[in-house]
């Protein structure tokens, strides 16, 4: 009980202030994030981020899988498991008009996982959902108006802190359930300058916020078939159906006028559309599944792959914009190989070497041009010496978007880098 006890606390000491940090924490610089609901982050993290995040079949009883609740079972009676994660990225962001760059790094995600008894497990953390962050200058020229000058910037983020339980109804099957509890706001901003315009000056503009809270339930399940020679085969499904948060809109949309009189400059301020402080309703997230299957040689290999859906084009997002939302399709495949895990004299053999892919067919559609991302990844798990504690340290590459129709083609590279703490907890000392 002493020991649970100081679970709680270390999860209290952690959670708040990482709750506050969420709320600043921004990892993209995408004008993609403009739309929807910003970036959706991947669903797996740390060990198989280098596996092309396929994850929904895996079981390790020493790395934390939080991509499907089911696996939190896996870890060993006596084990305890604290794990953290950052992530960098660059990207270079490119059009037939121009190109930028972009580097962003930030804290990821925690979690932590342990048995409660021998057939029940729980885990707890914080991850991300969804970042907005952009800032994009679109110059155009129309008829009897002249030069316009377009500006939009945008910030927030989403995130998810989670209490899960997973258990083992029957040998070799184990389903678990994470009770989420979503937070955060996304900020959307657009001016228009009227450039050419000769006796006044017109600035128009529009301030969206969306804040959105609420609970919801995910559920998993994780079905493992044994095969000779300490080889098995494990089946997965994760299931989230369409939750429903409160969400909180407020939508200014205001004029801004200089006009020179006298030599002098007079400046008048006309609000377009009535202002919306703060206005309640409901927003229905769209139904999610995924399906995963997962072959394992204990401490040597493990093959993945995954298939994941969610279904946005049934969402409605308050102030418009839902019309460039479409179903969002994932596929990933991914692999671990230990030569050696036991290994005395070689530190090399005793190194997770990993590496996958993965092809996604994004949840944005602009004129019937899909958005999709592909992107290959490889790392490592460094294992920590005399411990089972590991870093895991991975890279991606890819590539999201077109330049056709004026779109944007976002070329990037992603570090990222976690850090699993192993002990054994729960033990009764004979000697002190």
């Amino acid at each position: 009980m002493g020991r649970l006890r100081n679970v709680f606390i270390l999860a209290g000491m952690l959670i708040m202030p990482a709750l506050l940090f969420a709320q600043f924490n921004n990892n993209t610089s995408s004008p993609y994030s403009r739309f929807g609901l910003g970036d959706l982050q991947p669903y797996s993290f740390g060990r198989t981020s280098a596996m092309g995040g396929a994850s929904l079949a895996s079981r390790n009883n020493q790395q934390i899988n939080t991509s499907n609740p089911a696996s939190y079972t896996a870890v060993d009676s006596l084990g305890f498991m604290f794990e953290f994660g950052v992530s960098g990225k660059y990207a270079n962001y490119s059009n037939d008009i121009g190109s930028m760059n972009a580097n962003d790094f930030n804290f990821r995600y925690f979690a932590m996982n342990f048995q409660i008894t021998n057939w029940m497990a729980t885990s707890l953390g914080l991850t991300p959902y969804s970042d907005v962050g952009y800032d994009v200058e679109v110059f155009d020229e129309v008829e009897n108006t002249g030069n316009i000058l377009n500006k939009y910037y945008g910030e927030g983020s989403l995130s998810r802190a989670y209490l899960g339980l997973a258990v083992d109804p029957v040998k070799n099957i184990s389903v678990g359930a994470n009770l989420n509890y979503m937070f955060g706001s996304l900020n959307r901003n657009a001016q228009t300058y009227f450039l050419d315009s000769p006796a006044e000056f017109y600035t128009n503009s529009r301030n969206e916020s969306l804040r959105i809270r609420g609970f919801n339930l995910s559920l998993g399940a994780q079905a493992t078939i044994p095969l000779k020679n300490e080889q098995r085969i494990t089946l997965a499904a994760v299931v989230e159906n369409k939750p429903t948060f409160t969400r909180f809109y407020s939508d200014l949309n205001t004029k801004f006028i200089q006009i020179q009189v006298n030599n002098s400059t007079r400046a008048d301020q006309d609000t377009i559309k009535p202002f919306r402080t703060e206005e309640k309703g409901n927003l229905e997230f769209p139904l999610t599944y995924g399906f995963g299957i997962s072959y394992v040689k204990n401490n040597s290999l493990e093959i993945n792959a995954d298939y994941y859906r969610q279904g946005w084009a049934d969402v409605n997002l308050p102030g418009g914009g839902s019309d460039v939302l479409t179903d969002l399709n994932k596929f990933a495949v991914g692999a671990e190989w230990i030569p050696d895990k036991f290994s005395i004299r070689s530190y090399i053999n005793r190194i997770a070497y990993r590496a996958g892919l993965k092809y996604e067919n994004s949840y944005l559609e602009f004129d019937n041009q899909r958005i999709n991302d592909f992107g290959i990844s490889f790392g490592v798990g460094l294992p920590v010496y005399r411990s089972n504690s590991t870093i895991n340290i991975s890279a991606e590459l890819g590539r999201r978007g077109t330049k056709q129709n004026n779109l944007v083609l976002e070329n990037y590279a992603k570090l990222n880098l976690s850090v699993n703490l192993y002990d054994l907890w729960f033990i009764q000392r004979r000697f002190d």
